[in-house]
């Protein structure tokens, strides 16, 4: 079943994502998408975001991460850690929303993702600039997201998770190999995705969610069998459980950690290294491939 999950998704392997107004996101070489949180909840309390009425914290964090190097800013409003609080739509909307606005004005050239599982919001973040739709939910969530990223033609995250963020740490038992279920999983959502016309899709394993550290730790030392399916895998890691919780740290401390696992992704395969710390992950893409230059073309 594995060694034929690349032809039965119908994907064409494709390292380049097509965004809005004909610009190219070249994955051919990994690149970094920093993290821009704007819950008051996130497991980081170094990534949220002050909520202020002029952006100023947002605007200064987004322009230190792409000065760093990062090709893509991920935009999240609802708070995905283990057992976060479910918000409205509306209290999604009105975080997100004008937050949006502000950085695709003073950032145009900018690659602008937009976290989110409704769809809803991810057409009117499209029509307010943003260039790529990231789904926790895999579209389990709201079922009318495929049909929407389809019909506006941007490129879409497809992660793996169980349950909800709410209670997601309760759904970690796997009855088969868990990499197993993640090509199964993978396979037919590409197959829905096809369907519904969207044609750009970016893999996101789902490291830590409904997964335990020990699982996603396998999963990361496997990640190659993910490439069978012919796409770019993100790879979210960063100052994750699954880095802090073996060594007896927290997620203040496990920068050394992340860096340490995203250096492991690369040689893995990952192309897009979903991190809130931008400048170590440029780094740790340019040291990596010093020493094996076949990561870039």
């Amino acid at each position: 079943m594995i060694q034929t999950a690349a032809k039965d998704t119908c994907f064409s392997p494709r390292q380049t994502l097509s965004c809005p107004g004909g610009r190219l996101l070249d994955l051919r070489q990994p690149q970094v998408m920093g993290i821009l949180n704007l819950t008051p909840d996130s497991f980081f309390a170094g990534s949220r975001v002050a909520a202020e009425a002029n952006h100023t914290d947002l605007l200064r964090r987004a322009e230190s991460m792409l000065t760093a190097g990062a090709a893509v800013l991920d935009l999240g409003a609802y708070s995905s850690r283990p057992g976060a609080d479910d918000i409205s739509v509306e209290e999604e909307r009105s975080r997100l929303m004008p937050a949006l606005e502000s950085l695709r004005k003073e950032f145009p050239q900018a690659f602008l993702s937009v976290d989110t599982f409704r769809a809803s919001l991810a057409e009117e973040a499209v029509a307010a600039g943003a260039d790529i739709i990231n789904d926790i939910s895999g579209g389990v969530l709201d079922e009318a997201m495929f049909a929407t990223v389809g019909r506006l033609r941007v490129p879409y995250v497809l992660m793996h998770m169980r349950g909800t963020p709410q209670t997601m740490a309760q759904h970690t038992d796997y009855a088969t190999d868990i990499v197993v279920e993640l090509v199964r999983y993978f396979r037919d959502k590409l197959v829905a995705l096809r369907a519904a016309g969207v044609v750009d899709v970016v893999l996101d394993p789902g490291f830590g969610f409904a997964k335990t550290p020990a699982q996603s730790h396998e999963l990361l030392r496997r990640l190659p069998e993910l490439q069978l399916l012919g796409l770019p895998v993100l790879a979210g890691l960063s100052r994750k459980g699954l880095v802090y919780k073996p060594l007896g740290l927290t997620a203040e401390e496990a920068l050394p950690g992340t860096i340490a696992l995203n250096a492991v992704a690369l040689l893995n395969g990952a192309k897009l290294l979903r991190v809130h710390d931008v400048a170590e992950a440029v780094q740790t893409i340019r040291i990596v491939s010093e020493t094996y230059p076949s990561l870039t073309p």
